[in-house]
């Protein structure tokens, strides 16, 4: 394998996107054709060697991708997170969640005044809380925390990392005064 085609190489992962040959080529200060050969070469190699990766080609767009013969265990493992959002109800529990576990149902009920058992129990199926324990009180309520998956959704690497939330004399200072006419 030829020198431009690992730089070729390194360039399309880091990339993910299929890359025009014309901007390559200017950007690596090659010709196209150069270009074109170190991309044949890397594909060859891959296929030769029948890599998890290839290289594909569309049009004057070249882009590093898997091996469509492993779709179905890169599936398996990568399943795609649907994309819902969440609702204001979901996101204001989660918050709550988030900043005083371990929580129970009635502690969060109590912050945001009103029941909280779809909020819950959504927040559940989407893997962002979970049960975490029972209270040592009366009834043994459950106690809920966040999940691995909450941090790796809101790009944290540790409850460290949420932003602190204001203090309530700040907050309150921040308000403007009504005006009365």
């Amino acid at each position: 394998m030829t020198e431009l085609s690992k730089i070729l190489e390194a360039i399309l992962f880091v990339s993910g996107e299929p890359l025009q040959i014309a901007a390559l080529a200017s950007a690596l200060e090659v010709t196209e054709q150069e270009v074109t050969e170190a991309a044949d070469a890397l594909a060859s190699d891959y296929d030769y060697q029948v890599r998890g990766i290839c290289l594909k080609r569309f049009g004057n767009h070249i882009q590093l991708a898997t091996r469509a013969d492993y779709a179905p265990q890169i599936e398996k493992l990568l399943q795609p997170v649907q994309k819902q959002s969440l609702s204001q109800a979901a996101m204001e529990t989660l918050a709550v969640v988030a900043y005083k576990q371990p929580v129970t149902k009635l502690e969060i009920e109590n912050v945001r005044g009103v029941k909280c058992d779809y909020s819950v129990q959504s927040l559940m199926n989407k893997g962002l809380i979970e049960e975490v324990g029972r209270k040592e009180t009366i009834g043994r309520p459950i106690l809920y925390g966040t999940t691995d998956n909450f941090l790796s959704h809101f790009g944290l690497s540790s409850l460290d990392d949420l932003p602190q939330p204001p203090d309530k004399e700040t907050a309150s200072d921040s308000e403007e005064e009504p005006i009365i006419p």
